[in-house]
């Protein structure tokens, strides 16, 4: 008899539709509402296993798309899957692929995914059709082609707890006719990603569907009821979420309104502090960003609104000259190793020295920031302070 032991329990608590979870993995359990930080490459930049636990994180997630490419999926298996072979060894989530055949594909990045068109990046998608997306290769220019089935064996052998059906990720500037046959295909595709995931089914791993439609709600609203209609553990809302926050915070809404309550719920690709405190508030349950590494390697500081600056961003750029003589920490009262030992000038020093050490500094900053950050949010769940607790963390207009 196998052993179950993936399971999602939760208790609703207001604002809306937030709640308190725990999602339960044979690595470990996540308490939600929580970040998931994006080691793309089987490996967070800069940071190790060891500072990402240091720093309070629950889970971390990779990506398919580029362990196809390097090192490959048998290699990782061979050594034992991603936790042993990153030394991560909690929960992990893999997507599966089809974001970053996209956003390389089609010479842009996850902005284009939110509305903003970017077009500097040499394509490499080649087709994408009911088989799959054939795509060329970055590392070696060899033509590639990823089905929903090979996605999902590929994220057996790699081995996290959680995986993802494989989609076509519609970008924002596209029109609802293609907006509606893409769905249809990716609803195609997440029945034969869910029939191969069954194939193997051994227990150590939960299968993701995923809500596109765009901006349509009429269309969101048919993703949702598609996958509500499935056995996936979870749910993960994707695509384009518009081009504005009002938007956004629109199309989130009105897929999680039709979602199965039963299910966790996860919103791909966003990680923004305002932002994450509205998913909540409609009852998302996890998140995933690059934000607050990709925002370190520019110099960037996540800080609270009520810092000395004041400013209207939720980071600091330690560039700027301003710190040049600054004696203070990053954010005081911060307990992470960072702030604990070093100080703004010191941070701006090894960034205009180009010294890598900066990047490292920062980052851990940052991932503890956003670990805080959702332990706060939970604690005001649990104990009815979430007006207070939202106007120390936001920017509020």
């Amino acid at each position: 008899m196998r052993v179950i032991v993936f399971k999602f329990d939760y208790t609703e608590h207001s604002p809306g539709r937030a709640r308190l979870g725990r999602i339960t993995t044979p690595h470990g359990v996540i308490e939600t509402p929580a970040f998931i930080f994006c080691a793309t490459k089987a490996a967070m930049k800069g940071l190790s296993a060891e500072d990402m636990r240091n720093a309070g994180t629950q889970i971390i997630l990779s990506n398919t798309y580029h362990l196809l490419l390097q090192p490959g999926p048998e290699i990782v298996k061979k050594m034992g899957g991603l936790q042993k072979f990153t030394g991560w060894r909690g929960p992990m989530l893999t997507d599966s692929g089809g974001f970053q055949i996209f956003s390389l594909g089609h010479g842009s990045v996850a902005s284009e995914i939110k509305g903003r068109r970017m077009t500097g990046r040499q394509k490499t998608l080649l087709k994408i059709t009911e088989e799959g997306a054939r795509f060329k290769s970055y590392v070696d220019g060899k033509s590639c082609l990823l089905t929903p089935e090979a996605s999902v064996r590929i994220q057996r052998d790699l081995g996290a707890d959680l995986i993802v059906v494989l989609d076509e990720c519609t970008p924002y500037h596209v029109d609802k006719h293609y907006t509606a046959e893409s769905m249809k295909m990716s609803h195609r595709w997440a029945l034969r990603s869910l029939a191969e995931f069954k194939r193997g089914d051994d227990g150590t791993q939960s299968l993701y569907g995923i809500i596109q439609g765009g901006v349509y709600p009429d269309l969101r609203k048919e993703g949702c009821e598609f996958v509500n209609n499935h056995p996936f553990f979870g749910h993960a809302v994707g695509g384009s979420l518009g081009a504005s926050k009002d938007q956004m915070q629109d199309v989130v809404g009105i897929a999680t309104e039709h979602l199965c309550r039963e299910r966790p719920i996860h919103l791909l690709g966003i990680g923004g502090v305002s932002d994450i405190f509205s998913g909540v508030e409609q009852g998302i349950d996890t998140f995933d960003c690059v934000h607050p590494t990709r925002l370190a390697r520019h110099g960037g500081a996540l800080v609270k609104p009520n810092t000395q600056e004041s400013c209207e961003k939720e980071h600091i750029n330690l560039r700027n000259s301003q710190f040049r003589f600054d004696a203070d920490p990053i954010e005081k009262g911060c307990p992470c190793q960072t702030c604990a030992s070093y100080s703004r000038a010191y941070i701006h020093h090894l960034l205009k020295a180009q010294e890598l050490l900066a990047f490292t500094l920062i980052s851990i900053h940052n991932v503890s920031f956003m670990n805080r950050l959702m332990t706060a949010i939970r604690k005001a769940l649990f104990e009815n302070t979430w007006v207070q607790t939202k106007k120390e963390w936001c920017q509020l207009k």
